[in-house]
């Protein structure tokens, strides 16, 4: 289940698994103007939810997050429930959700904090997909055409990009291009500016830049190739990076700042990862990735601290937990 609009129709789709949308929208914050329609939304969210639980008649509800599981939820909340929680701190949707959750599952310990004490909460990590795993490095630098001994750093933005580290990259391109190999996811929103920049590259400056604007089963091969990360701090850094220990530079992005602030403290707290507020990041990540790169031993310790938080299992434990809730003929499966 998804929102109307929303990218994850297409993911979902990809992976051949089923999938419906239902009316949804926030209530917590919103603009008062906008308040009632988002209210009628909500509504109707919810009888289109009804339709679907009568159609598909399942077993358990797993929720995510996110507003549009609210409709869902209310329409379900006879059905056993289990919420996962992917960033350290969950947002309004997620503290809604959990009253109707049988069980949550929690990324990290530190999430016990925003529920009650008597809330039946485990820790699993974060959940990776397993064809993540499957590249050995000499193999992932191959397939990506990357073909030195320079360090390689990987820089994305996330599904839709991230402006601000795509154009902090792209106006040192040249420099960083010196000393490192670069492997940048871009998004497809800012891919025009990367192909305009490709333009003024010489063919000694091409062979060192790896441009995309997303990555789908490749993306194994980019995070296996890395010896260091450029990213905002979204919660897959606290299952992917530890998977490969890539030591991370982490921008939160500055209008999900508190939730993603969580998550770059966690990491930047064990050692793991630097962070670079958004606005600095102009003038601070080319002389950040350059001093991490002239102090070998502090790359080594952060890598070896992100080793430490992997957590290969996570998304079997989740998978127990819902055969549990479903019933005795799951869980004996």
């Amino acid at each position: 289940m998804g929102g109307e609009g929303g990218m994850e129709a297409r993911l979902v789709e990809r992976a051949s698994i089923p999938f419906k949308t239902i009316p949804a929208a926030g209530v917590h914050g919103v603009d008062l103007r906008e308040l009632p329609g988002n209210l009628s939304a909500l509504s109707r969210g919810v009888f289109a939810s009804r339709e679907i639980l009568k159609e598909f008649k399942p077993d358990v509800l797993f929720f995510t997050g996110g507003y549009v599981a609210v409709p869902m939820a209310l329409a379900g909340r006879k059905i056993p429930s289990l919420l996962y929680v992917p960033d350290i701190e969950p947002g309004m949707a997620l503290k809604a959700l959990a009253y109707f959750a049988k069980r949550i599952i929690l990324t990290a310990e530190e999430s016990k904090q925003y529920f009650p004490s008597n809330t039946n909460t485990t820790v699993t990590g974060y959940p990776v997909r397993p064809e993540l795993s499957n590249w050995k490095k000499s193999v992932a630098r191959k397939r990506l055409g990357i073909k030195t001994d320079l360090p390689v750093v990987l820089v994305f933005g996330g599904s839709k990009g991230a402006h601000s580290i795509n154009t902090a990259l792209l106006d040192q391109l040249a420099v960083f291009l010196e000393k490192v190999e670069i492997v940048h996811i871009s998004g497809e929103l800012d891919w025009p500016l990367v192909e305009a920049k490709c333009e003024t590259l010489s063919k000694e400056q091409a062979k060192h830049y790896h441009a995309y604007p997303y990555l789908h089963e490749d993306m194994g091969a980019a995070l296996s190739s890395a010896d260091l990360a450029v990213s905002r701090s979204g919660a897959s850094v606290l299952g992917e990076y530890p998977l490969f220990g890539i030591p991370a530079i982490l921008v939160p992005y500055p209008h999900a700042w508190r939730y993603q602030k969580v998550n770059a403290d966690a990491l930047a707290k064990r050692g793991a990862a630097l962070m670079i507020e958004d606005a600095k990041l102009k003038s601070g990540l080319y002389l950040t990735i350059e001093k991490l790169l002239e102090t070998p031993e502090k790359l080594e310790s952060m890598r070896t601290a992100m080793l430490a938080l992997r957590a290969p299992e996570a998304a079997e434990k989740i998978a127990v937990q819902l055969c549990e809730l479903a019933g005795d003929k799951y869980a004996q499966s």
